[in-house]
């Protein structure tokens, strides 16, 4: 019989164990391998039973066996130690708490950013009470990473991190992706730093879905439903015990309740919201039914949960625990915009004015994009919005108006009505970056509408370039030996390291393959075949990721018959393993995993080329440790970053990728090989698809295998095996998530919350004052005349090297004070079409006026450093000490082509 409801008992641990429940309910576990040793040995079935989930598994272990252990001393020797390292990494001091105190000793503007202004601010706002005030930090100065205004104090003290999914352990299935695992790595490598970072996201009874295959080949979902009783979760409750609920309310004023559940990160408290809760009718408990699930107006009812019932979750928890209230609000992709609008309203509701408000709240928001496509962004039809806001539904005190003007694609190539999470959630922050140094590049493009008059590399979108957390990702044998052994590791020792792992993995893709088997109907009789499946001394190459169309799962496939050559090599053959989950409501990448599933169903190559199903974190940790090569083949530049080719560098596997996302900028022969892409708009898709293939095929069979194959007399391939150690060494490194979260924190975080304490609420009203003055005459500002003179002169005029521009520029203000712009002129070299490139900007100073016609003149000299073809303009900008960037404002003005001309005559 069905039972009518389910509920979860868990084990009263005999007193000697209860160590065991707060080791299980902190997920420092997942990448501490003590801890997770620790529990494998209180039942190792059970633990592989588990999946490795320690909750799981203290819920199974048989009472007797309890018993036994309490009274094994080995064992609570231990579970000591285990509790002791734990309580340690809690509350000693880390990376994050050195700085502050060196900041603390150092003083206030100790550390302002190297060649950044200083202007004088406003006091700051006072810090939470109870919080320590560190000092000013060290952040890069210039375009397009904004500065800020210079500290009177530094870290942040808290740090609000808001995402719609984190990938922090199997056991805790909320992720779908690159995005949920980087949320996940971002807050484990926050843990082991000590930076004060908060989680913020929601929880789904379904998770994501589990992935099998039919008979045929194509992609079935599976949705499980997860009890949060039988996850690493405790319940946010108010100090009488009762639930805590977070309100939120929707058209015509109908409730919407969540809960808030907690996960303890290590040192990182994530909150994450859940609608099933009795007091919602039936759709409003579905709320959080699925990850990136249901229609348009269910994805914005779960974003607005994820924004607005996250700040209230957030409050609720500061509240309840005594936390600092968060200085700085990081949103993680567009998803969670809707924060931003919910501070604003906080704000309104306390007597603020919209405008000061939102610059108030931009002062302390942190904005990353990881999409270089507009598809990839959340739009909505802008009737949709407009109905859940308002005076009955949500965020009653801010006019819809204002709200949906935050999103509308304003500006030129943009649909005026859609509203778009990514433009609302540059609007709503004062720091934005993408995910890699070309992602950087691709968004500045992407969103220069937004910026009108201003290059793209002008634009104020700085980049971070991912990491991943090698705790998590690097498997126990490389862990153990460390990086700096790497370097002094004997060659045959490294290469039996490689065949380890890579041994692992063909045992793991056999089981994987043969359970995948049994579920799309297969008899035991008719598997036998599995066991001769993949070899452990043969090239293993890994492909491993979602499957939306541009990162071109089935480029491998373009010519079936050299694939077939390469797999069956007789001298140098090659195997691939291939993973990867299509989005369910994507039929075309169904499509192409079906493809792949039946080419790999062929007996020919079934040995050589395996789809394992079910793509998740506990795949992964086994399939990065045992590829030789990790394959990435995207359309460039649409990877933003693509971290799994991290996470395989991690463990000695080398990367054979295009050079899109990460491997753009940290590319070298020593570590891999680039992929040649066909780029350019004259060559259309299937031609750019028949060239790359071709290229791949060139790269395996002529570089990639040889090398793998060719062995000295000793056995061994030593060119090999260099670029491991290469990898290990110095590539390693470079890709952490720890250096990732401490470029967050210093050259973001910090300066964000430097931002929040200097424009307080007084210092907002004024700098929102100052816009809409600047806004209302900007119009009737404009470049009058411009001349030039040489210095010294030069005969028929030439310029040469090292002689002097002296400008004279006169400028009309329409009204403003001098003091309310900055009058530059732009120079650098020039390519064929007269735009500057490189550019410099130097200041020109004010030294008259106004004159009769009310312009002011602006002088200044511009030193001709550089030959070749040379060109400038002027400008003038909205100037004002508590703007992060120039360009914030979004206002310039330039030269007229009448002014530009006479500026030509009077140069000759």
């Amino acid at each position: 019989m069905k039972a009518i409801r389910r509920f979860s008992v868990r084990p009263v641990l005999p007193e000697p164990l209860r160590p065991l429940h707060r080791l299980a309910r902190n997920l420092r576990w997942s990448w501490h391998p003590e801890t997770r040793e620790l529990f494998e040995s209180v039942d190792p079935e059970g633990w592989r039973e588990s999946g490795g989930d320690p909750v799981r598994l203290l819920g199974a272990v048989p009472v007797s066996r309890l018993a036994d252990l309490a009274e094994d001393r080995s064992f609570l020797r231990r579970l000591t130690a285990a509790a002791d390292d734990l309580h340690d990494y809690l509350t000693g001091p880390r990376w994050y708490q050195g700085r502050v105190a060196a900041e603390d000793r150092a003083g206030p503007g100790a550390s302002a950013p190297s060649g950044a202004p200083v202007p004088s601010v406003p006091p700051s706002a006072p810090a939470p009470s109870g919080a320590s005030v560190p000092s000013a930090t060290s952040v890069p100065s210039g375009p397009p990473a904004p500065s800020g205004p210079p500290a009177p104090s530094g870290l942040p003290t808290a740090i609000a991190y808001f995402s719609p999914e984190f990938g922090i352990t199997a056991a805790l299935p909320q992720y779908s992706g690159g995005l949920g695992i980087l949320a996940g790595d971002h807050l484990k490598a926050a843990s082991d730093l000590g930076v004060p970072l908060m989680g913020v996201g929601l929880l789904y009874r379904h998770g994501y879905f589990r992935q099998s295959l039919s008979r045929e080949g194509w992609q079935q979902e599976h949705y499980p439903v997860l009890d949060p009783d039988e996850l690493p979760l405790t319940q946010l409750c108010e100090a009488d015990g009762r639930p805590v609920r977070i309100p939120l309310t929707l058209p015509g004023g109908r409730p919407l309740h969540a809960r808030v559940w907690q996960a303890q990160v290590g040192r990182v408290p994530l909150l994450l919201l859940d609608s099933d809760v009795e007091e919602n009718g039936h759709g409003e408990r579905e709320v959080t039914d699925r990850l990136y699930g249901g229609g348009s107006e269910h994805r914005l009812l779960q974003e607005m949960l994820l924004g607005i019932g996250g700040v209230r979750a957030l409050r609720a928890y500061c509240r309840l625990t005594g936390h600092p209230e968060p200085e700085v609000f990081h949103t993680n992709e567009g998803h969670a915009g809707f924060q931003g609008l919910e501070r604003i309203r906080e704000l309104i509701a306390g007597g603020v004015g919209f405008d000061a408000a939102h610059e108030a709240v931009r002062a302390g928001t942190v904005f990353t994009t990881h999409t270089p496509v507009p598809a990839g962004i959340d739009r909505f039809d802008r009737e949709l919005v407009a109905r859940h806001f308002g005076d009955d539904a949500e965020l009653p005190g801010i006019e819809v108006e204002r709200i949906l003007a935050l999103g509308m694609e304003t500006y030129p190539g943009g649909e005026p009505g859609l509203f778009n999470m990514a433009v609302m959630g540059l609007r709503l922050a004062q720091r934005a970056n993408g995910v890699s140094t070309l992602h950087g590049r691709v968004s500045r493009e992407m969103f220069a509408g937004l910026w009108p008059g201003f290059d793209p590399e002008e634009v104020p979108i700085t980049s971070i370039t991912n990491g991943v957390h090698a705790p998590t990702w690097t498997a126990p044998e490389v862990t153990r030996l460390g990086a700096r052994q790497f370097g002094h590791l004997a060659d045959s020792e490294l290469w039996e390291l490689r065949r380890t792992l890579r041994k692992r993995l063909v045992a793991e893709a056999r089981q994987r393959l043969y359970a995948s088997w049994r579920q799309r109907g297969a008899g035991t009789a008719e598997l036998g075949w599995i066991d001769g499946v993949l070899d452990p001394d043969v090239l293993t190459i890994g492909f491993a990721r979602r499957v939306p169309s541009y990162k071109r799962l089935t480029l491998m496939l373009r010519d079936q018959d050299r694939l077939m050559e390469l797999l069956l090599h007789p001298e140098r053959p090659v195997q691939i393993v291939v993973a990867g989950k299509a989005h369910p409501a994507d039929d075309g990448g169904k499509r192409l995993v079906q493809e792949l599933v039946r080419f790999a169903d062929d007996p020919r190559v079934r040995h050589r080329l395996v789809f394992l199903p079910d793509y998740g974190m506990g795949m992964a940790q086994q399939l990065y440790p045992g590829c030789d090569v990790w394959l990435n083949n995207p359309l460039r530049p649409l990877e933003a970053c693509g971290t799994s080719g991290m996470k395989a560098a991690l463990n000695g596997c080398l990367n054979l990728s295009v050079l899109d996302g990460w491997w753009d900028e940290w590319y070298e022969p020593d570590f891999g090989w680039a992929i040649p892409t066909a780029d350019g708009d004259a060559i259309d898709e299937t031609r750019r698809d028949d060239l790359e293939a071709a290229a791949l095929y060139d790269l395996l069979e002529q570089r990639v295998a040889p090398r793998f194959y060719d062995r000295g007399p000793d056995g061994l391939p030593g060119r090999w095996i260099a670029m491991v150690r290469r990898t290990l060494t110095t590539l390693g490194p470079k890709v952490l998530a720890g250096r990732m979260v401490r470029e967050y924190a210093e050259r973001l975080y910090a300066p964000a919350a430097r931002s929040h304490r200097a424009l307080n609420l007084a210092a907002a009203a004024e700098l929102a004052t100052w816009k809409t003055r600047i806004r209302a005459a900007w119009p009737d500002v404009a470049v009058d005349h411009v001349e030039a003179h040489l210095t010294p002169p030069a005969p028929g005029g030439a310029a040469e090297l090292g002689s002097t521009l002296s400008l004279r520029v006169r400028v009309r203000l329409g009204g403003l004070d001098p003091a309310d712009v900055e009058v530059q002129a732009v120079a650098g070299r020039v390519d064929d079409t007269d735009r500057i490139t490189d550019a410099t900007h130097v200041p020109l100073k004010p030294t008259a006026g106004p004159d009769l016609e009310g312009r002011h003149l602006y002088e200044g000299p511009l030193a001709l450093n550089r030959t070749g073809p040379f060109g400038y303009t002027v400008r003038v900008l909205p100037a004002h000490p508590l703007l992060a960037h120039p360009a914030e404002p979004g206002l310039i003005a330039i030269p007229s082509e009448a002014t530009s001309e006479a500026a030509g005559v009077l140069m000759r």
